[in-house]
């Protein structure tokens, strides 16, 4: 059924089609008509960052920015649910069109730019939520805001969602706002990273709540770079490292109508230089730091890929696209078979 819901939609311009099928979402679970769309998932609870989470799979940020579809999605059989990115103030992102398909690839690239409508719309939104399941919120800096105050955005992102929260991720590497990835490296991670800690602890204080963050990282690093993330992170006193971003490498896709196209690739071509982030994450911080593990899951294989390579959860994003909810269920089976096996070993 998917797949022909999905011939459909690719007829249309990517945005045009994503508001399209969240739309019909929405109508279809306040209809009680989402059951054959959900994914018939049996649980797998695994507890990370202090959280027990029902299966292992999530939906990554960036599918619904503004925690406008949250009780559609969350009854779609995911494990757990990521909105955002959510910048202080709304902005539009960048210019249309700005959202590209490349179906051969199973790849899409986007330039979106951090578009959502501010943290008052999506406070107001979780707040009016069904779904009782774990939700992640990933907070950003704005457009205009520049690199040496980012500090001030994120505060303001973490005080308004904290108490709403399960866990918080802090985005410092989309390809799309520019300077952004600048904060991954050196002594602006340090200071950004030192003034998040310094935000929970002020916000634990506050509600009396601890609510663990995590970091979401790009891909395009080196083995340097990675380390010294890791050591940062660690250092940091943080609680969990999101692996990896979009790319914007096109090794992948040479030759494609869209690769001359700016912005972030993502689903199958990224499927490798997000393993190899995760290996090398996994290979200096071992289990001091748990890694959520993103990037070209398109099917079960991909799934059980990541936490071998160390990751204790996954979250999907162009392979939902793609896919569609059955995607849920074949990875938490992946993951479930290869956890049978590493007790075996």
């Amino acid at each position: 059924m998917y797949g022909l819901i999905r011939s459909l939609l690719f007829r249309l311009p990517p945005e045009q089609a994503h508001n399209l099928a969240l739309g019909g979402l929405d109508a279809l679970y306040r209809l009680g008509l989402l059951g054959p769309f959900s994914a018939k998932v049996e649980p797998l609870p695994v507890r990370v960052m202090g959280l027990d989470f029902p299966n292992p799979v999530g939906l990554a940020a960036g599918l619904d920015k503004n925690a406008d579809h949250l009780d559609a999605l969350g009854a779609l059989g995911f494990g757990f649910i990521e909105v955002g990115t959510v910048t202080p103030l709304a902005q539009p992102g960048n210019p249309k069109p700005r959202m590209f398909r490349l179906p051969e690839h199973q790849a899409i690239i986007n330039r979106m730019g951090f578009n959502n409508d501010g943290l008052e719309h999506l406070v107001e939104q979780v707040d009016q939520r069904r779904y009782a399941g774990i939700l992640g919120i990933n907070v950003g800096k704005n457009k205009d805001t520049p690199n040496d105050q980012s500090e001030s955005d994120y505060r303001k992102g973490m005080a308004a969602v904290y108490d709403r929260a399960d866990y918080i991720t802090v985005n410092v590497s989309s390809p799309n706002t520019p300077g952004l990835r600048d904060l991954q490296f050196g002594d602006s991670l340090k200071n950004l990273l030192d003034a998040i800690k310094d935000e929970q602890g002020v916000q634990e204080k506050k509600h009396e709540r601890y609510v663990p963050v995590a970091v979401k990282i790009a891909p395009d690093m080196d083995d340097e770079g990675i380390r010294f993330v890791a050591h940062a992170l660690r250092d940091s006193g943080l609680d969990g490292v999101i692996a990896t971003n979009t790319t914007i490498s096109r090794d992948a896709v040479t030759g494609h109508p869209f690769a001359g196209e700016a912005g972030g690739l993502s689903g199958a071509p990224v499927r490798e230089a997000s393993v190899r982030v995760i290996q090398a994450l996994h290979a200096e911080l071992g289990e001091s730091l748990p890694i959520i593990g993103v990037g070209g899951i398109t099917d079960g294989e991909s799934a059980a890929e990541k936490i071998r390579a160390g990751a204790k959860l996954v979250q999907i994003y162009t392979g939902f696209i793609y896919r569609g909810p059955e995607l849920i269920r074949e990875a938490v089976e992946a993951i479930r078979k290869e956890q049978v096996v590493g007790s075996r070993s």
